[in-house]
């Protein structure tokens, strides 16, 4: 009897553990069948709507130019990353992941009469090596007039295959007659690597501003070089304004500094679409031991992100500087019908310390909830040593670096096409200048600068006068404006936009902004960057830190609880 009671106990308990198994099985069967019928239903609906557009909306239509407008919309609903490239439009995705197209070597740009303009010759790319320079407008391109062109269209006609012969007919600024180039395009290569030098007699320094194919490769070669010609003791690795990129270029520059075999990051997607994927130091390091500082700010991301927070979740570097973007969602690129291309976020990545950086939640924010996790619900991780580190919100440095702000007047002035103009015309009267650490524009070139502004009438806002004018409607539906009323015209006159006044409290700020525009017309972006590094706040500090061993030690060392 006690047996036969067991037995059906036992039947029981199966039944009651296959049961709800079976109905879990039904259950995500009746959901798979309901997915796939909204997604042919979905597919009906759009077909059926193109179709009626074409055949009945009262003008004649595009069809690729709309459908290309209703996948913008559809994968723009998602998230900022996921994106479709028509075959046209590979040339970008190639840009983005090999840093490399076939062209002149040159950034144009649209000026609002229209004519399109040579906006920022390569270093060592076809066009600056014939001599074209920024400012310099396009009017033919192999005999064809390009003089009200759209920038799409004259992109597109200063491309081609390598080694292809281009003829270009342009007008330089403060000049009648014509100049004619003639030269060959070539395979265009963005070295990911800015500069690279010492800082002091044994510090290393190596900023680089993408996460191409080549990437690694490049941070490798200035690095041997400055261990093995220059004899550096430590290193500032600088990836400010490091937008990120291919992620296996991020583990191979961490895998320089750490041994084979480490964790840097690992890869979740959708359950059951794509499981973990881990990614492992797979070479021999290049040092494991040279004391290393990492530099970010808030435009640092992704890859970038990856290996400032590998190092950091490693106790292998310290990282300075600001919190970074906070971009933890990776990107797979999938092959399209007719050559296009489609790059869809795929996963989260997440670094040695199990923590994900990715601050904004792109679901929560589709269904109208907090899409950025406030600070008091991070979670804390600990680092290989023990110290604490916090995921959602990017990499926080070790040590926080106060950024100077900008005045409102700079960003007005850096899209007016007068300022390029003062430049352009500088240039072309100024061939050379002096070295980027001792350049520095005189009184009388800012005080020419000034008038031209004045002449031009250059006209700026201030974010403050805005909200004041928005306190004055406050004040007014409180029925405060009256009594108030004095003190807001006081400050009204104080916040009022004055080019006199402004020109003389921020000169210090425009001349740098001066001086590193032209600078960057003679001498590039590695020009700029010598030119920052006289006086950047974060690289001195990584100075100071590199040259006391202790202090780099402790920052590096757990905090002992009380």
């Amino acid at each position: 009897m006690k047996k036969r009671i067991t037995i059906l106990l036992s039947m029981v308990f199966a039944a009651g553990s296959i049961l709800p198994a079976m109905a879990q099985n039904k259950a995500t069967d009746s959901l798979r069948h309901a997915n796939q019928f909204n997604y042919i239903q979905a597919l009906e609906v759009m077909g059926s709507i193109l179709g009626n557009v074409e055949q009945n909306f009262v003008d004649t239509v595009s069809m690729e130019r709309l459908s290309k407008i209703g996948i913008r919309a559809m994968l723009g609903s998602l998230d900022p990353y996921t994106e479709y490239f028509a075959r046209e439009d590979n040339d970008q995705l190639k840009l983005l992941t090999k840093g490399e197209y076939a062209g002149i070597g040159s950034i144009i740009s649209q000026r609002p009469d229209s004519s399109v303009i040579i906006n920022s010759p390569m270093q060592g790319q076809p066009a600056a090596e014939a001599g074209l320079r920024a400012g310099d407008v396009i009017l033919e391109i192999d005999g064809r007039d390009f003089r009200k062109s759209t920038t799409p269209e004259v992109s597109a006609a200063l491309k081609g295959l390598p080694g292809t012969t281009i003829k270009l007919r342009v007008r330089r600024p403060g000049e009648k007659k014509d100049r004619m180039f003639t030269f060959k395009r070539a395979k265009i290569v963005v070295d990911p690597v800015t500069y690279y030098s010492t800082l002091g007699e044994d510090v290393g320094y190596i900023r680089f501003s993408s996460f191409t194919d080549q990437a690694s490769r490049k941070v490798e070669t200035a690095l041997r070089d400055l261990k093995d010609n220059h004899g550096i003791k430590s290193l500032v690795l600088d990836m400010r304004s490091n937008g990120g990129g291919l992620v296996g270029e991020a583990v191979r520059i961490v895998n320089f500094f750490v041994p084979k075999g480490r964790e840097v990051m690992s890869i979740k997607g959708r359950p059951g679409v794509q499981e973990r994927t881990t990614y492992s130091t797979q070479n021999e390091p290049i040092d494991t031991t040279m004391p290393v500082v990492v530099l970010i700010d808030g435009h640092s991301a992704s890859s970038a992100e990856i290996v400032a927070g590998a190092l950091q979740d490693l106790d292998r570097a310290v990282v300075i500087g600001n919190q970074s973007y906070g971009k933890g969602l990776v990107q797979s690129p999938l092959n399209l019908p007719y050559n296009g291309t489609l790059k869809i976020t795929t996963g989260r990545y997440y670094i040695p310390s199990g923590r994900c950086i990715q601050r904004i939640d792109y679901q929560k924010a589709r269904e109208g909830k907090t899409a950025v996790l406030p600070d008091s619900l991070t979670h804390e991780f600990h680092t290989a040593g023990g110290r604490s580190v916090k995921d959602a919100g990017g990499i926080l440095p070790d040590i926080t670096i106060k950024q100077d702000s900008l005045p409102t007047i700079l960003f007005y002035m850096d899209i007016n096409n007068d300022v390029f103009d003062f430049i352009t015309d500088y240039v072309n009267n100024h061939d050379t200048i002096a070295e980027p650490e001792q350049f520095s524009i005189t009184d009388a070139d800012y005080a020419r600068f000034e008038q031209l502004l004045k002449a031009k009438k250059f006209d700026y806002d201030r974010q403050s006068s805005k909200v004041l004018e928005k306190l004055k409607e406050v004040a007014e539906v409180e029925g405060y404006l009256e009594r108030a009323g004095n003190t807001l015209k006081e400050l009204e006159a104080q916040l009022k936009p004055d080019l006199s006044r402004d020109m003389k409290t921020f000169k210090k700020e425009i001349t740098d902004y001066l001086n590193n525009a032209i600078i960057s017309r003679y001498y590039y972006q590695s020009g700029a960057v010598r030119y920052m590094l006289k006086s950047d706040k974060d690289t001195a500090k990584a100075v100071e830190i590199l040259k006391n061993p202790e202090q780099y030690k402790s920052i590096l060392t757990p905090k002992k609880q009380s």
